[in-house]
Parts: C-alpha cells; sequence; structure tokens
C-alpha cells in the first residue's frame, strides 16, 4: 500500500501535466500553420517604394524577364503599347491581331510583391478601335480597365500596389471584350514572391488562345474574325503564342540535359479550358491556378481561361518533348502543340535511346520545314503556283496527314494499306487521288494484284489547296504517272461523294 500512493501521485501529476503539454504543441504548431499562409493582399504592402524607379523589362514570348533581384519594393514603370496588326496565324494564313506590345500573348511583365507599378498604356495611332487592359494582379474594380481606356493616339496612365503574389493574366476589357480577347489582347504578369522565385536553368512564356476564323483551319489567304463561332464556342485554331508553329523547328524551345525548366503558362481564352500536358515529362512541380501552393508529380494539370500555372520539371533524356492540350485534336487538328528540343547525353538506364518520333509528329517534327507550304500558298494568292511548288508543299503535308498509315515511302503496309507508290490502282484513274482523299475509302480494292479489305477514314478537314498540293506530290512521286491536281479539282472533289466513300471507322 506504501507504494499506491506514490503511484497514484505520479498519475494524477501526468494527468494534470497533459492538457499543458496540449496546449504547449498546440502553440508550437501554430507558427507553422501560419508560415503557409501568406497572408494575401492584407500582408502584401511592404511599405513605400526605396530608391529610384525602375523601368520594367518586358519580354516578347516566349522569354521571360529576368528576375527583379531585389529586397525591398520599388515604383516600376510599365510602358506598354497597344498594336493592332496583320500577321501570320498559320503558314499561308494572317489575321488582324490586337496586341499588346506586338506581339501575342502580349509582353510578360515581371514585378515583386510589394512593388507600386505605374502603367503607361499607349494606343498606336494608326489603331481602328479604343482599348484599355485589365491585370488579373490588381487590387481594384476592374482591374485597372476604367482607369485605362484609350483611344487611339492617346496614352493612359494609372497605379497600383502589387499586393499577391502570383501569376497573373491581363487582358483587354473593352466592349466587346469577347472580341478584343479572341483577337490576341492577352498576356501574364508575375508578382514573384519576397524571396523570389526558386532558381532554375531556363524558364519560358507560353500562352494558350482559341481563335475564330471565317474561314476553315488552314485555310489560305486573311481571314476575318467570325463572331459567332466565337459566340457558339466553336475555335478555327488552338494555338500556342499566336501562331501555329511558332514554337515548332527552328522556332522550338531548347534546353540540355540535367537542367531544370520552369514554364510559365497562361489560357487567355476567350472561352476554353487548356488541359495543358508535355508528351514525355512528368511536371516536378506545378503551382496550380498561379498561386503559392504546388502538387507534385502530375501529368496534366487545368487551367483556366483567364487563368495561368507555373510548372517545373527535370530534363534527364535528350529529345523532342511536345507541348499539347490534351484536348488532343486541339494539338493535332487545331493547332496547340508546341516542341521543346534537350540536347546533352543519353542515359538508356532511364529511357532506351534519342528518338524524334517523325511519325507521331508528322510535319511537325524536327528537321521538318513547313516553309514549301507557305511558297506555295504565297504563289497560289498570286496566281503563279506551280507544278514543282506543289510538289514541295504536298511532300510536307503528306508527312503529317498520310505517312502515318502509307509510309514516308508510299509503300503501304503488306495486307493492311494499299501501296501508293507504283499504285496501278492510281495509275488506271489519277482523279481518285483527290476524291479518296476527301471521303476515304471503304471494301475490297486490288492494288498491283493483291487483295486489300480496310477503311481508310476521310480527310475532309484539309482545305482545297492542301489536298490539291497532297495530290500533286502522290501523283509524282514513287513512279506514279504525274499530273497536277488544282484547288478547283479539289473543290469538284469535295462535292460529290462515290458510292465507296467512307463514313469514318
Amino acid at each position: 500500500m506504501k507504494r499506491a500512493i506514490p503511484l497514484l501521485a505520479l498519475s494524477l501529476a501526468i494527468a494534470m501535466a497533459l492538457p499543458a503539454c496540449r496546449q504547449d504543441a498546440a502553440a508550437d504548431a501554430k507558427p507553422a500553420t501560419a508560415t503557409t499562409d501568406t497572408g494575401g493582399s492584407a500582408k502584401g504592402d511592404f511599405g513605400p517604394p526605396q530608391g529610384a524607379p525602375v523601368e520594367a523589362v518586358l519580354t516578347s514570348p516566349p522569354n521571360v524577364p529576368p528576375a527583379t533581384g531585389r529586397t525591398a519594393p520599388a515604383k516600376v514603370i510599365v510602358s506598354l503599347d497597344v498594336v493592332e496588326k496583320e500577321m501570320p496565324i498559320s503558314e499561308g494564313v494572317t489575321y488582324t491581331f490586337w496586341t499588346f506590345g506586338g506581339t501575342v500573348p502580349g509582353s510578360f511583365i515581371r514585378v515583386r510583391q510589394g512593388d507600386t507599378v505605374e502603367f503607361h498604356l499607349r494606343n498606336m495611332p494608326d489603331s481602328k478601335m479604343p482599348h484599355n487592359i485589365d491585370l488579373h494582379g490588381v487590387t481594384g474594380p476592374g482591374g485597372g480597365a476604367a482607369s485605362s481606356f484609350t483611344a487611339p493616339g492617346h496614352v493612359s496612365r494609372f497605379s497600383f500596389k502589387a499586393l499577391n503574389a502570383g501569376l497573373f493574366v491581363y487582358h483587354c476589357a473593352t466592349a466587346p471584350v469577347g472580341m478584343h480577347i479572341a483577337n490576341g489582347m492577352y498576356g501574364l504578369i508575375l508578382v514573384e514572391p519576397p524571396e523570389g522565385m526558386p532558381k532554375v536553368d531556363r524558364e519560358y512564356y507560353v500562352m494558350q488562345g482559341d481563335f475564330y476564323t471565317t474561314g476553315k483551319y488552314r485555310e489560305k489567304g486573311h481571314q476575318g474574325f467570325a463572331m459567332e463561332k466565337a459566340i457558339d464556342e466553336h475555335p478555327t485554331y488552338v494555338l500556342f503564342n499566336g501562331m501555329e508553329g511558332a514554337m515548332t523547328g527552328d522556332k522550338a524551345l531548347t534546353a540540355k540535359t540535367g537542367e531544370k525548366v520552369r514554364l510559365y503558362v497562361g489560357n487567355g481564352g476567350p472561352n476554353l479550358v487548356s488541359s495543358f500536358h508535355v508528351i514525355g515529362e512528368i511536371f516536378d512541380k506545378v503551382w496550380y491556378e498561379g498561386g503559392t501552393k504546388y502538387q507534385e508529380n502530375v501529368q496534366t494539370t487545368l487551367i483556366p481561361a483567364g487563368g495561368a500555372a507555373m510548372m517545373e520539371f527535370h530534363m534527364e533524356v535528350p529529345g523532342s518533348y511536345v507541348l499539347v492540350d490534351h484536348s488532343i485534336f486541339r494539338a493535332f487538328n487545331k493547332g496547340a502543340l508546341a516542341i521543346l528540343k534537350a540536347d546533352g547525353p543519353e542515359d538508356k538506364t532511364i529511357y532506351s535511346g534519342k528518338e524524334v518520333d517523325a511519325v507521331y509528329l508528322g510535319d511537325q517534327a524536327a528537321g521538318t520545314s513547313r516553309a514549301p507550304v507557305a511558297a506555295a500558298a504565297a504563289s497560289a494568292k498570286t496566281g503563279n503556283l506551280t507544278k514543282e511548288e506543289q510538289i514541295a508543299a504536298g511532300k510536307v503535308l503528306f508527312a503529317g496527314t498520310c505517312s502515318t498509315c502509307h509510309q514516308p515511302d508510299g509503300a503501304g503496309l503488306p495486307g493492311v494499306f494499299p501501296p501508293l507508290a507504283g499504285s496501278d490502282f492510281i495509275k488506271a484513274n489519277p482523279k481518285r487521288v483527290p476524291q479518296i482523299i476527301l471521303h476515304g475509302l471503304v471494301g475490297p480494292v486490288k492494288v498491283n494484284g493483291k487483295d486489300y479489305n480496310s477503311n481508310m477514314p476521310p480527310m475532309s478537314q484539309l482545305t482545297d489547296d492542301e489536298v490539291a498540293n497532297i495530290g500533286t506530290y502522290v501523283l509524282n512521286s514513287w513512279g506514279n504517272p504525274g499530273g497536277q491536281v488544282s484547288k478547283a479539282d479539289a473543290a469538284a472533289a469535295r462535292a460529290a461523294k462515290p458510292a465507296n466513300g467512307s463514313d469514318g471507322h
């Protein structure tokens, strides 16, 4: 019994101490929780600007300005011009874009949290429309839109305090707002946190947008804006950085193995949500919705219209990595495709070997130039298109549309896809070529003495120019009889579907 008293006392002491221990643990936990909370705009004012005013360094896509490198808030002057200009939207296709800084997307702006930004918006004298700017990084009604309404030939000024760190979209908000955005009036502003962004080897600026043209995808010549398509949310193009092929071929993004890459990716919309993915890479980190929290080991990330994200990944092996909107028809049939080319030594413990999958990438593969397509389009516009130009353009287009099944050398696949090379089927009736391209072919056929019974789907998404060029290339390649398919021939073939035409698979 004598021992029971000390044990009872010890038990009581422990029981009395437990609440205090829990309180101490809770008190210890509070600072850790607080460190994960930035405090938002209420904690984002770091005092008045220090030192002389700073002129912001603005860059055109895909380039990113250098880090601010500052440890105190400054007055930052941003001077941005509104420029309405005609530019290519695809090979041989032009469009009148409305831009911030003369590019789509507009100039990349980089400031630091706590900075006071003095914004100068100048609308060029030859503009046809008034414009303004709504920056999602502004705390205040309209994001600056009401303060920046600017007529052609005028300049507006306003200022704001960058209270929240993050990656923010800016865009024009002049009525009709959707039309101004659809014409390319959007960009990104990065508000660095006080400690700056984590160090990486390369940074790139990519922004998706959906475009609505009066003509169909890749239809040559100048195209106007189609309001009804925009209202119905049926884009002709879905593009990275305002032009099909803006980051492919010799304009592809670059990196080296062993490097860490950060992408600043925005979605100008005006309508579509982006399912952003890099084929062959996994994002080590994604700062989703452009905020301060990150997710790790992400395959594909959603970016809403009017939203942004930051993602980092490490380059392990060389090769061509394809940036896409994984709503995949947008990538291969509307233009939402770019390439990051990584150079360096192979590491076969990670991947079997360096490859450029030309069949997969088609005419966007590294080393493939679409210049012949542009040259043919320019000659067609002046009425001077030659057969040789058609053949050169058709070769490029064939690589992106037909070579997967019929093979780059036209040999086909025995027993599955009939050969185009030395084809007695083509020789018997060369006019079949544009018809089959447009309407496909279903049912049994005999080619060079061998039977085939597959289903070639219609390629009706091609323009009449493209059909004419591919047809001319096929007729003049691999021992075929020669000849020329005109745009008029393609149009006539489009209007007359044969009985053995395909309705798809």
